[in-house]
């Protein structure tokens, strides 16, 4: 979580790049100009705005970022474009901005987390994130000097919600748009609930660090946590129900008491997701993301996925790559943990993709001939870069493949007219989401090794023979349950899982690795790697507006839809499944009981008996779009 908050630092600063003919901070003192300005709003409210201008020459194309997490530094210094990924925005002289949104750091007003769309026609100063971006985006092409009238718009993970929203800003000088692993919905897959679970760890850290009451505007704002801890299990486990950690966070955090607030998705959240409204967009679109992004996976799926249907007149592009979050600007590593994905992709994305984009719509340079709707996809274990005309690709097919006894996975349903597996999930003890013990939620933790986790006799597993030939996911995966629970609601957590054959190995390191790396001595031989994970809070089983109790030891059918995969588990690997109640701290604990989890006691949580029915009556499976290979 860290790593995001300070994003457009390691944004600019972390990554080194080919220095031969590369721009480095001389040359931009002598060649670049920094101004601070304070742009007005159609409210009065002022934003801070730090603009970077090349001191010669004209017609340079503007790159804008919103941010809540600081256009520092503030005064004289320069932010250091010239270390990393924007260096090749200042080779080619471009403008770049970056501003403070609204409430937050040196801008004026009052910060909204998610700030939803406002009906702007009910009054010519009514505000929201649309119409900051459109505002700011008139004052640069009137005021900055030298710029070409064309503006491009970048950002990720909470900088992809502002990007999204300057879209629907229809600026007329917008041109192009980056939303980069970008939050969308809050409720159902980005950051603090997936599938109406509550995502513990991320929204405590991130809201008792980051959103802490802001007097006035600083460039000084607090952003360290008022809690000492080593072990995030240990801190969680003993602060208990949801309750005792809200009277933890004070009256200064507002939107931790929205979070705490047991409601219906309608209105609330479907009005706080950006994706809902994106309709009718022409501005030709990138959007970036990662299958092993921990923050933001599905917001890039998502917002792919809603202006293929919404906005067909778009430009669009997908790019997924094997990264953790924002690795793609931040790093030219070929690693995820301990997992090996070669072929410099973070180097290949900006060579490839991100700097054509912008070139092409903003400066009229290069070849961009992208097809509305390609896909550029990374499929991990094949570790081959490839591109489709959408996505899902047309030759995926949905197959079936079920849950037997004796924990196998098989191609065809199970006959016998009994059979079930069964486990205790005690929120006493819950299953961890990583083996080790640390503070701030992994980066890593998608791909981790899931061998710790199998031991416990709260997770069932279950696995397929070795495979035979190579088989490649590419789309959603879909539970599709059949369960009986001895209380009123419980968690699910389906974890789909690549089983490394026993001796398997990387070899050697490769001379590029570094202390970043994973150990060479990791036994990666029999490695169980985390595919795709997701939760599902049983009580929205049926609906996200309507959550329904279970009638105890009554079966039950529960189906959800894991974010898409793209992965080949490679011929002599087998595919695994694992099945649990829990996945602490990472999400909080269910109760067990159909209640609010939000105002709960401690005396609430009770242990539930879970079976998962696989018989010929009551069949669980999951449903895997695989990719027919030519």
């Amino acid at each position: 979580m860290r790593a995001l908050l300070i994003f457009f630092y390691v944004l600019c600063g972390i990554c080194g790049t080919n220095a031969q003919t590369n721009p480095d901070s001389l040359w931009m003192a002598d060649h670049y100009v920094k101004e601070e300005v304070m742009i007005p709003m159609r409210d009065g409210t002022h934003l801070f705005t730090a603009i970077y201008r090349p001191t010669q020459g004209k017609d340079h194309p503007i790159l804008l970022t919103r941010t809540p997490y600081s256009s520092s530094p503030y005064g004289t210094s320069f932010r250091p474009w010239w270390n990393g990924h924007f260096n090749e925005y200042v080779r080619k002289n471009y403008i770049l901005v970056i501003q403070d949104v609204r409430g937050r750091w040196r801008s004026e007003g009052a910060f909204v987390n998610v700030r939803p769309l406002s009906d702007t026609l009910q009054s010519p100063v009514t505000i929201d994130e649309r119409t900051d971006a459109y505002d700011t985006m008139e004052w640069l092409v009137n005021n900055v000097p030298g710029n070409n009238g064309r503006i491009g718009v970048y950002g990720g993970s909470y900088g992809g919600f502002y990007t999204l929203m300057a879209a629907l800003s229809r600026h007329p000088a917008l041109r192009a748009i980056s939303p980069q692993a970008p939050v969308t919905d809050w409720f159902i897959g980005d950051d603090f609930h997936h599938n109406g679970a509550f995502f513990l760890m991320d929204a405590f850290t991130f809201f008792t660090e980051q959103d802490k009451y802001r007097p006035s505007p600083t460039s000084t704002y607090n952003t360290e946590s008022p809690f000492r801890y080593v072990d995030n299990y240990d801190f969680f486990l003993k602060g208990g129900a949801l309750k005792n950690l809200t009277a933890l966070t004070g009256d200064s955090i507002p939107f931790w008491k929205d979070l705490m607030t047991d409601r219906p998705y309608h209105p609330w959240w479907y009005e706080r997701t950006v994706t809902h409204f994106l309709k009718d967009l022409t501005v030709p679109t990138l959007v970036v993301g990662s299958p092993y992004d921990a923050e933001n996976t599905y917001g890039a799926w998502k917002t792919y996925k809603r202006m293929r249907e919404a906005s067909p007149a778009a430009p669009l592009t997908l790019v997924m790559g094997p990264w953790y979050h924002m690795q793609w600007v931040r790093d030219t590593l070929d690693f995820i943990g301990n997992l090996h994905f070669p072929g410099q992709t973070s180097r290949w994305y900006a060579e490839h993709m991100e700097y054509p984009f912008f070139h092409h719509h903003l400066l009229d340079q290069g070849n961009w001939e992208m097809p509305n709707g390609t896909a550029q996809i990374y499929i991990s274990g094949e570790n081959q870069w490839h591109a489709f005309p959408s996505w899902p690709p047309p030759a995926t097919t949905a197959t079936a493949l079920y849950l037997h006894p004796q924990g196998k996975l098989l191609w065809t349903p199970a006959e016998e007219p009994q059979g079930e597996s069964v486990y205790v999930s005690d929120p006493s003890h819950p299953v961890p989401y990583r083996e080790d013990v640390h503070r701030v939620r992994t980066l890593t933790y998608m791909t981790d090794d899931q061998r710790f986790a199998a031991r416990r006799p709260d997770v069932l597993v279950f696995q397929t023979e070795v495979l035979e030939s190579d088989l490649t996911l590419a789309g959603p995966i879909v539970a599709d349950l059949q369960v009986q629970l001895s209380t009123t609601d419980a968690d699910f957590v389906v974890k789909v899982i690549d089983v490394f054959p026993d001796d398997f190995s990387y070899g050697d390191p490769a001379p590029s690795r570094h202390r970043r790396m994973p150990s060479s001595t990791y036994p990666m031989g029999g490695y169980q790697m985390l595919v795709r994970g997701e939760v599902l809070r049983g009580k929205y089983r049926h609906s996200f507006d309507t959550p329904e109790p279970f009638v105890p030891n009554q079966p039950e059918h529960v189906q959800f839809t894991l974010p898409d995969v793209a992965h080949t588990f490679k011929k002599g690997h087998r595919v695994m499944v694992q099945l649990q109640s829990s996945w602490f701290p990472l999400v909080d604990r269910n109760p067990q009981q159909f209640l609010d989890i939000y105002t709960c006691a401690d005396s609430d949580f009770v242990p539930a008996t879970i079976r998962i029915l696989h018989n010929a009556v009551h069949s669980s499976k999951l449903i895997l779009p695989v990719l027919s290979t030519p």
